[in-house]
């Protein structure tokens, strides 16, 4: 049988080339090849399971996101990521089953969501940077494999009469593919729905000529013309994308300490009150003078603050989400000179031309939406000492509530920037959350934008920009209650209650993705069918068939 449920702290969420277990990244001019060789032995939690036959788990994924990331700061030379494996006749067999069965259950949920913001990254690599990628399947692509390569601009697999692609879930496993797969085939490459259907219930799928014939992937070389044909097909991708610069920018390592219960950071820092199953996220506005220009700006690279205090966001937030599970409240609080943040985004927001502040732009964006798919409710509070202004205002709005300090003119001040959010940094759903929260009055969000200036409490709640605004009499009595409320009920009520209230607009494909991420893999990874004694899931591997309640609902 499978092994005990375990939950197991993530060490860290930081990665670099020259560490990386399972990655060979290699670089040739316009052209970056990503090597899969995945360490059987090397899993995080090797006790448990063996990554066999390119299988990968969470640590895997991190540096496969270390990697993408890197790429599009440190080489923005290249225009094409070519991925393949090193092992011989095989790809990728997808998550490995036996660290999801072994997994707890919010573990294998956070996986999956992780997963999915790391190929929603390299889709908007190429959207935004130019990035193009291409899947050289030489062998076999299951599952999470084949995900990998339906996040990638194309799919080439080898025609050697045994590969395949394949998302083999439902039928052998009982869940769904977790990293998109389904959305992908229908939205994306916009494979029809009965194609779809007979493929996602045909475990070990199709080889190279039914699935070039049915669109499941662009195209397809015999093991003779294997490497040529992959080459020239990325010569023939990069030639379609500009270089965005010659020489990038190194990303330096996003170190935090841990004392106690706070994680601190230079700009950032996560305090958690385990008892009353809440933390608080307090980002500082910068202390040094913002850079005079954009070349300024790259001469600081990684270290201004423009950039890194979004990254010691983005660590702090996966902290959250894999290493305090039983969190449910985050209170999200800015302090420091509003000014010196309005002065650090000028030169990222001013320079629209210049490939680093495009890139800053682009990883700010990534981060908030990371924020807004995190399962924890949060609450901006706007007091004494606050920052919520231009970017870090952004925070304020993908609060599912904001409180602000009601006081005398020197009292804390929001200040929306059209620069900041006008759209420069949207929602999955494509949309500022300015935009998604006056879905109702749009005119609202313009004229906001059009005389921006900093606002006190009053016309900040007569704006709409807040959901309330106690005096400092009621202010600790108002927060406290608050609180002890929200964390009292429900915390899976509250995830599903959220995700349908934090997307206001049209569906895309992200928000498909993690919307039905939320419903039906948190429902389905609980039910027997899959995780019980004899569900699927628990049984595979082992020669006992899994034995199904037949009841729908």
């Amino acid at each position: 049988m499978a092994s005990a449920v375990r939950h197991q702290p993530v060490a860290s969420f930081q990665s670099h080339p020259e560490r990386y277990r399972h990655w060979k990244l290699a670089i040739d001019g316009a052209i970056a090849r990503l090597g899969m060789d995945i360490k059987e032995e090397n899993g995080l939690r090797p006790e448990d399971y063996e990554l066999k036959q390119n299988s990968y788990d969470l640590g895997v994924d991190i540096e496969l996101a270390d990697a993408i990331e890197r790429l599009r700061f440190e080489h923005p030379e290249v225009r094409v990521l070519v991925f393949e494996s090193l092992l011989p006749k095989v790809f990728c067999a997808g998550a490995n089953i036996r660290m999801l069965a072994s997994s707890t259950h919010g573990f294998k949920v956070n996986f999956c969501r992780y997963t999915n913001e790391t190929r929603l990254s390299l889709e908007d690599a190429s959207q935004h940077s130019g990035l193009r990628s291409l899947c050289a399947a030489n062998g076999t692509a299951a599952g999470g494999g084949y995900e990998l390569a339906l996040a990638a601009d194309r799919i080439y697999l080898v025609d050697d009469g045994n590969a395949a692609v394949s998302l083999p879930e439902v039928p052998l496993l009982g869940v769904l593919p977790g990293t998109g797969g389904l959305t992908r085939l229908v939205d994306k490459r916009k494979v029809r729905r009965d194609l779809a259907d007979l493929f996602c219930t045909k475990a070990e799928g199709f080889r190279a000529r039914d699935a070039l014939r049915y669109g499941l992937i662009d195209g397809s070389f015999p093991r003779s013309r294997w490497e040529a044909g992959v080459s020239a097909a990325a010569a023939d991708l990069a030639a379609q994308s500009p270089t965005r610069a010659s020489q990038g920018v190194p990303l330096s390592p996003v170190n935090s300490q841990v004392d106690g219960r706070t994680r601190r950071y230079r700009s950032v820092e996560l305090t958690l009150d385990a008892e009353a199953r809440v933390a608080t996220l307090t980002v500082r506005a910068p202390e040094a003078l913002a850079p005079a220009s954009a070349s300024a700006l790259r001469d600081e690279g990684a270290e201004s603050w423009a950039i890194r205090v979004f990254r010691e966001i983005d660590d702090a937030l996966l902290h959250l989400r894999f290493n305090h599970d039983t969190v449910g409240l985050v209170l999200l609080r800015t302090e420091g000179d509003p000014d010196a943040v309005l002065a650090h985004d000028a030169v990222v927001h001013d320079n629209p031309g210049d490939w680093f502040a495009t890139e800053i732009r682009l990883l700010r964006a990534r981060v908030l939406r990371r924020l807004d798919n995190t399962a924890k409710s949060m609450f901006a509070i706007v007091d004494r000492g606050s920052c919520f202004v231009g970017s870090l205002f952004e925070l304020a709005l993908a609060a599912d509530r904001s409180y602000m300090l009601s006081d005398d003119e020197a009292g804390p001040t929001l200040h929306p920037t059209r620069a900041a959010s006008g759209g420069t940094y949207p929602m999955g759903t494509a949309i500022s959350r300015l935009q998604a929260r006056f879905a109702r009055e749009p005119q609202r969000a313009k004229d906001l934008l059009e005389s921006e200036h900093p606002m006190h409490a009053e016309e900040a709640l007569s704006s709409g920009l807040v959901t309330l605004a106690p005096d400092a009499i009621d202010w600790d009595d108002e927060i406290r209650i608050a609180i002890e409320e929200r964390i009292s009920l429900s915390p899976d009520a509250l995830t599903g209650m959220e995700q349908n209230l934090r997307f206001v607009g049209n569906e895309g494909c992200d928000t498909k993705i993690f919307g039905r991420l939320s419903a039906w893999q948190n429902w389905i990874f609980q039910r027997p069918n899959a995780v019980g004694e004899e569900g699927a899931l628990t049984l595979y591997g082992h020669p006992t068939r899994p034995r199904f309640d037949f009841r729908r609902t």
